[in-house]
C-alpha cells in the first residue's frame, strides 16, 4: 500500500457566509431612509363644507371651553330687524350639567337645532362627544360654528 504524499482527508466548513445578506440589508436600509421623507403622515386633507343653505332662526348655542366648563344659551332672531336675541344663558361647570340642561331645553322646544362652538385649544373628542350626546337626546339638526 502506498500513500501519496499530498493526500489528506478534506474537512467541510459548516459556516454560513453572511456577507451577502448584510449587503442586501444595507441596500434596503438606504432605500427606506431615502423614501421615508417623501411621505408626510402629518398632513391630513379634511373635507370642506359650505355654509348651510338655510341657517336656523332659533337655536341652542353650546360654547365649549377647555377646562370642561361650557355655556349654553337659547338664541332667536327677531323678525323685523334680524338681530339675534338671547332668551336664556347658563354657565355649567362640567359635561353632565351641560347634557341635563340640553335635555331640558330640548323638552321645552324640541324643534330647536343645536350650534356647537368650541375654543381653539379644546380636544376634538370632546366636541364629538357633545354632538353625539345631542343626537342621543333626539336633536335632529346639529351644526358646528366656524369663523
Amino acid at each position: 500500500m502506498s500513500y501519496l504524499r499530498g493526500e489528506r482527508k478534506r474537512k467541510f466548513k459548516a459556516e454560513i457566509n453572511v456577507v451577502p445578506y448584510i449587503d442586501v440589508m444595507l441596500v434596503l436600509l438606504v432605500i427606506f431612509m431615502v423614501a421615508a421623507p417623501m411621505t408626510n403622515p402629518s398632513v391630513i386633507n379634511l373635507p370642506t363644507a359650505g355654509q348651510s343653505t338655510q341657517p336656523p332662526t332659533d337655536y341652542i348655542e353650546i360654547t365649549l371651553k377647555p377646562d370642561a366648563a361650557a355655556t349654553i344659551s337659547v338664541t332667536s332672531k327677531n323678525g323685523a330687524n334680524g338681530n339675534n336675541q338671547q332668551e336664556s344663558r347658563d354657565e355649567v361647570k362640567n359635561r353632565q350639567q351641560l347634557y341635563s340642561l340640553l335635555r331640558e331645553y330640548h323638552q321645552k322646544k324640541p324643534e330647536l337645532s343645536v350650534l356647537v362652538s368650541a375654543d381653539k385649544g379644546i380636544i376634538y373628542d370632546e366636541v364629538v362627544q357633545v354632538i353625539s350626546e345631542a343626537k342621543k337626546i333626539g336633536i335632529k339638526r346639529v351644526g358646528l360654528a366656524t369663523k
